[in-house]
């Protein structure tokens, strides 16, 4: 009996040490780089994360955008962010969603320029970070 209680001490203590690990490999913040469209042009998007207290700051680039996130969320591996700003003097907005394998983010975004709205899938990968 003793042995099952010590065993299920032990699964409890390495357990959440793995989870803890786990949740630390999984973090966001960084940069997250993909190709799209933007009307017709072919963009490439610079997605600026940085995690702290469990909210979601940065920005979003790309072409002649320059967006700030205004709204974001990461939680149990989902990412969800809204970014917003001006371009050519109209304002635009960005709603997106993500799910994060390793040092890839796979999602949706949604782009709301002079009101319309387009959605499209994107695939994100993780900048490594320069050796200094």
């Amino acid at each position: 009996m003793k042995s099952l209680a010590f065993l299920g001490l032990a699964f409890a203590l390495f357990g959440s040490a793995g989870a803890s690990a786990a949740d630390t490999a999984t973090d966001p913040s960084g940069l997250w780089k993909w190709s799209g469209k933007v009307g017709k042009k072919d963009t490439d998007f610079v997605l600026k994360i940085e995690l702290k207290d469990g909210k979601v700051t940065g920005s979003l680039t790309g072409g002649k955008l320059d967006l700030k996130i205004e709204e974001g969320t990461y939680k149990d591996g989902e990412l969800t962010f809204t970014a917003t700003g001006e371009a050519k003097g109209e304002k635009v907005s960005f709603k997106g969603t993500g799910k994060l394998t390793g040092d890839t983010l796979k999602g949706k975004v949604t782009a709301d320029v002079k009101g319309k709205q387009k959605t499209d899938d994107f695939e994100a990968k993780r900048e490594k970070a320069e050796k200094k």
